[in-house]
């Protein structure tokens, strides 16, 4: 494999990719999400279990490539226990990431940083993106006071 080859497929990405974060159902869901990445056929099915402002658990149930399941286990793994600001600012930080902005990197993300290397791949961003833009259209509708209805989103709408 090539050396930006090697950095995209770190072994923090294969581990998130063979044994996915936030597997589990949930049985109560304050944000159901399903979003869809037609120019690979990625597909994630995503939950939110809110308590007081806050993530008290998330299934996400991604089916596709490496990189857009093991995104989505990272996310699984890092809002957890976070407030929906500091999960949204999170996100932010994600997309501005992977699309190579200037952003400050926090110190609480965990394995996101072996995402970075998606960036020299732009086929794969919206990979990597699917699971953070249909966490944030999710978290977006509940915010409009309409949780009980099924958010769908496609990586389609996003640059």
């Amino acid at each position: 494999m090539s050396e930006p080859l090697d950095d995209m497929y770190r072994d923090i990405i294969l581990d998130h990719y063979r044994s996915p974060r936030g597997k589990k159902p949930l049985e109560k869901a304050d944000v159901t999400s399903d979003g869809s990445n037609p120019s690979c056929g990625d597909e994630i099915f995503l939950q939110v279990e809110l308590d007081n402002g806050t993530v008290k658990d998330i299934h996400v149930d991604c089916r596709g490539c490496a990189i857009s399941v093991a995104s989505a286990s990272m996310l699984a793994e890092v809002i957890k226990g976070k407030s929906i600001e500091h999960a949204k600012k999170i996100a932010e930080v994600v997309k501005k990431m992977l699309k190579g902005e200037d952003t400050d990197i926090p110190d609480d993300l965990g394995d996101l940083d072996a995402l970075q290397g998606v960036r020299n791949f732009p086929v794969r961003i919206k990979c990597a993106l699917l699971a953070w833009v249909t966490f944030m259209e999710g978290i977006k509708n509940y915010e409009k006071g309409h949780g009980d209805v099924r958010t769908r989103v496609s990586t389609e709408d996003y640059e």
